[in-house]
């Protein structure tokens, strides 16, 4: 890959480990030294003081990276006004702030509050440096459809086969799948798995009410991507079965190598507008940022396939990106990103209500909870 002078040294300033992994370090130690300085604090107090300098020193070095990208970056369509970055900042601080009171109430386990693998994701940063400069240069010329050669595109549905963000290979590589989860941490400044976990508590809340002698749990989670909901789910809920399906057979072989740790685990390749899976098959269905990567006609019609493989009093919990039904004090930043991220379907997405949606396909909504950048709605089947 050839690289303008401009170009290299933007490389260069994303690739180097040792800068980056210094400055997280800098900014863990500087936020662990008020937990030195007080040793009264209670264990849940000394665990949030752990998890928000772990944050702080994760965010330090994206922010850096995030900086240097800006001179070649597409300029954002419309500039946040204050009183959305102040939003958005108090969107985060309530996250966190959700993120411990989950582990304190036993909701999932507080290990999952510090399972990100910065020190693997420091490793991957060269390769993340070279995919952040592809993607930069195909956003650049437009390139929507820059898939890889040798793959079977007519398999898939036309919304599926693009570059979503501009990555690389679209779905359609295991280079693709590699860089996924690390970019997408880089995306949201380290906060995308911390956004995923949220669909656990309800899980777990039904868990407590489910009826143990009717055996463990049948948990669904569609369009796993590369696992990282399931592998939060099944870490809180070891004893449960799993299913993961997804449409990328790349994305589900990178799925099967990272939950080699989970037992009772079947991943499917299929399209979720036609599950090859029995009616009325699971307890629990869930489903982690797919819905504003579908047009409305696909979106009804996997709302249609979670209802059929569901059974009667089943469990749903979907995560998405946030909505200006609730969210339109984050109006801006929403619109930026179906503009600049090659996401033809999100401002559609974000004009709609997946409340409604899920409610005009059977299901009775229990709550609808902000999470930062996404939303977390729970239902229930009649």
């Amino acid at each position: 890959m050839q690289y303008c002078l401009g170009e290299l040294a933007l490389f260069q300033a994303l690739s180097n480990t040792s800068r980056l992994a210094h400055l997280y370090k800098a900014g863990l130690k500087r936020h662990l030294f008020g937990m030195e300085a007080s040793p009264t604090l209670l264990p849940n107090e000394l665990t949030r003081y752990a998890y928000r300098a772990r944050q702080a020193a994760i965010r330090l070095p994206l922010v850096a990276a995030h900086l240097g990208l800006r001179p070649f970056g597409k300029r954002r369509a419309v500039l946040p006004k204050p009183a959305e970055i102040k939003a958005l900042q108090t969107q985060l601080l309530a996250l966190q702030d959700r993120d411990c009171e989950n582990a304190e109430l036993g909701l999932y386990p507080a290990r999952l509050l510090f399972d990100m693998p910065v020190a693997e994701y420091i490793k991957q940063l060269p390769s993340l440096a070279t995919e952040v400069l592809r993607s930069l240069r195909r956003s650049k010329q437009r390139l929507v459809r820059d898939l890889p050669e040798g793959i079977d595109l007519a398999a898939y549905p036309d919304y599926f086969r693009r570059n979503f963000h501009w990555q690389t290979d679209g779905y359609f590589s295991e280079r693709s799948a590699a860089v996924y989860d690390v970019g997408v941490e880089f995306l949201f400044f380290g906060t995308a798995d911390v956004m995923r976990r949220q669909i656990v508590p309800p899980v777990t809340r039904y868990l407590r009410e489910r009826d143990a002698a009717a055996g463990p749990a049948r948990i669904l989670d569609v369009a796993c991507g590369t696992g990282s909901a399931l592998n939060q789910l099944a870490l809180a809920h070891p004893a449960e079965r799993y299913w993961g399906l997804d449409l990328s057979p790349f994305y589900l072989q990178h799925a099967g190598r990272r939950l080699s740790h989970v037992n009772n685990l079947s991943l499917v390749t299929e399209n979720a507008e036609r599950m090859p899976l029995a009616d009325a098959s699971f307890d629990v269905v869930t489903s982690v940022f797919l819905f504003h990567e579908l047009p409305a006609r696909a979106r009804r019609n996997v709302l249609s396939e979670m209802r059929r493989v569901l059974k009667p009093g089943g469990l749903l919990v979907i995560e998405d990106a946030a909505q200006l039904s609730e969210a339109g004090d984050l109006r801006s930043f929403l619109e930026n990103f179906a503009i600049t991220m090659n996401e033809p379907f999100f401002a559609d997405y974000i004009a709609s209500d997946l409340a409604e949606g899920i409610t005009e396909a059977g299901f009775e909504v229990r709550a609808v909870e902000r999470c930062f950048l996404s939303k977390v709605v729970t239902a229930r089947l009649p």
